[in-house]
């Protein structure tokens, strides 16, 4: 390992690389920045802290993303309607209406790039009716096979320089700009500037102990937002679902099976014979894969919840649905039969998940954030969804808004100059990251699941508040391992933070987040909140009315 350059408390970071942009994550949204910003004509960087094709857009656990638009421009104004209506008065008008004007063209374009889309053969089925939507759209389903083959040779044939197993650790500025960023990669820490930057670092299920996403959605992208100045929106709302316990954990539980569901415990008892409208709510629950506060059928996912102390709650499916499912469960079980080795005769215990995230980064039309120089597109954004989010729309989302950041990113790059200066780290060392990490996952998963309440997150504030001034104790960080361990979880940290005050600033239930002290929505708390970082500290408010009106 290279010994790392010091300067008094300082870590002298060298440049190894520079480009007119720069994209940080390598998941559907990043993977179209790049290309849309290499179409261009500029030189692009696109980075991944794993493998090139990650995050959310290929985790292996779920049998296929779904992509929805309106059926047609007719459609677009009941599509946008219902964006705001499921999102519970939470989005971002401007970046739904771009959206719903945008995504057909944008799945055409696949489609004339050869990416195979699935359709469905019988579209009058109800289960092809989008997650907490009332009708039927332009529904394709994603092959990812297929999606990476075509992406990786267009990565090629327009000259975007790969840098797998680069994780980004911090963002570097230069009079008030973004012009770059610091690795951690092959035991030693790097910057690659830039001209322009795309944060599409994914979600924050990583923060919790159970998640339904690959291990580099860790959450660390908000932070490094945060610290460039950028703001945060709608933190408090996250997708979490139910997923496989055993076997084959960490696979998504396909809600459509829900109303041919009996769930029992590891007694043998079925976990819903007190509800008195079992059938009812369980019809209910087929609608939707997520949790949500806004439905009686929450009583589901709360008595699946309480079973994990013992296990997870055991799934058995009625005959008539072995004999005769629906097209769109069928597919799932085609899926799981050839990937996991299941059918729907097997045992399963199931548990709830993390899963996506609803909020992140403020972002306008263009992708660009409140910062000089950064731009943002997918899951680590926030504002296109709400409180509750329409099934197809976040692999929809980093579709249009990644081609749009990558664009947008190249205008900016044609303007501008890549600074050049020393890049200076203050790191303090962190003895015992993996231990930390495993107590905030710990501390997230027993306080901001789906139920919540003050007392709870009070506890998970302090003890994030308290690890980072612990952390600030300690001795300066003297090689990249170390250096790169404490960014890491300061980041994760401060992330955690921010869902956490944002959740606690938020006293009623509402869509994805559900307070047991606060369980009714009320029209008084319909206000979306806003997350800002200064000098370390980390604020939760309402949005005021000029940032409303000025979206």
């Amino acid at each position: 390992m290279m010994k790392d350059h010091m300067m008094k408390d300082h870590m002298i970071v060298p440049s190894q690389d520079h480009c007119d942009v720069l994209v940080i994550g390598a998941g559907i949204a990043g993977i179209c920045a790049a290309i849309a910003a290499a179409k261009e004509g500029c030189a692009v960087v696109l980075t991944s802290s794993t493998e090139i094709f990650s995050g959310s857009s290929f985790f292996p656990g779920t049998w296929g993303l779904g992509l929805i638009g309106p059926v047609d421009a007719a459609d677009e104004d009941d599509l946008a309607a219902s964006i705001a209506r499921v999102g519970a008065g939470m989005t971002t008008p401007a970046l739904v209406k771009t959206f719903v004007h945008k995504i057909n063209p944008a799945i055409n374009a696949l489609k004339a790039r050869g990416i195979k889309l699935r359709t469905a053969e019988k579209s009058d089925e109800k289960e092809f009716i989008p997650c907490f939507d009332h009708k039927r759209r332009n529904w394709n389903g994603l092959e990812a096979a297929r999606m990476r083959t075509v992406f990786q040779k267009e990565l090629a044939e327009y000259g975007v320089r790969l840098c797998p197993h680069h994780e980004a650790l911090e963002l570097v500025q230069r009079s008030g700009r973004v012009c770059g960023a610091v690795f951690a990669a092959k035991n030693r820490l790097l910057a690659i500037r830039s001209k322009a930057v795309v944060l599409a670092t994914g979600g924050y299920s990583g923060l919790f102990q159970n998640f339904l996403t690959t291990a580099d959605v860790t959450g660390t992208g908000h932070a490094l937002a945060l610290r460039a100045g950028a703001r945060l929106i709608n933190m408090e709302f996250m997708q979490m679902m139910p997923g496989f316990l055993s076997p084959a954990p960490k696979t998504v539980f396909n809600e459509k099976t829900f109303r041919f569901a009996t769930f029992r415990d590891a007694d043998g008892n079925d976990i819903l014979a007190h509800l008195p409208n079992r059938a009812a709510l369980l019809a209910q629950r087929s609608t939707h894969g997520p949790f949500t506060a806004a439905g009686a059928d929450r009583a589901v996912d709360f008595a699946i919840a309480r079973t994990e102390q013992s296990g997870g709650a055991y799934v058995s499916y009625s005959d008539e649905m072995k004999q005769n499912p629906p097209e769109f469960i069928a597919t799932y079980f085609d899926w799981l039969r050839e990937n996991k080795g299941l059918t729907p005769d097997d045992p399963v215990r199931i548990g709830m998940y993390a899963h996506a995230a609803n909020g992140g980064i403020v972002i306008d039309s263009d992708a660009a954030t409140d910062v000089p120089g950064l731009y943002a597109c997918g899951e680590v954004t926030g504002g296109m969804h709400g409180a509750d989010r329409i099934g197809g729309l976040s692999s929809a989302n980093g579709l249009v808004f990644g081609e749009i950041a990558g664009k947008s990113a190249a205008t900016e790059a044609g303007s501008t100059m890549a600074a050049d200066d020393a890049i200076l780290l203050h790191v303090r060392s962190i003895p015992d990251a993996h231990g930390i990490r495993s107590r905030l996952r710990s501390v997230m998963t027993e306080n901001a699941m789906i139920a919540r309440s003050a007392e709870g997150l009070t506890r998970a504030i302090r003890f994030c508040t308290d690890a980072l001034e612990e952390m600030e104790r300690n001795a300066p960080a003297t090689t990249a391992a170390d250096a790169a361990a404490a960014l890491r979880l300061s980041a994760q940290l401060q992330t955690a933070t921010a869902i956490l005050t944002a959740a606690l600033l938020r006293r009623e239930s509402r869509g994805a987040h559900y307070r047991t002290d606060h369980p009714d929505t009320l029209k008084s708390e319909q206000k979306r909140i806003i997350v800002t970082e200064t000098d370390g500290a980390i604020t939760a408010r309402h949005e005021s009315s000029e940032e409303r009106t000025h979206e």
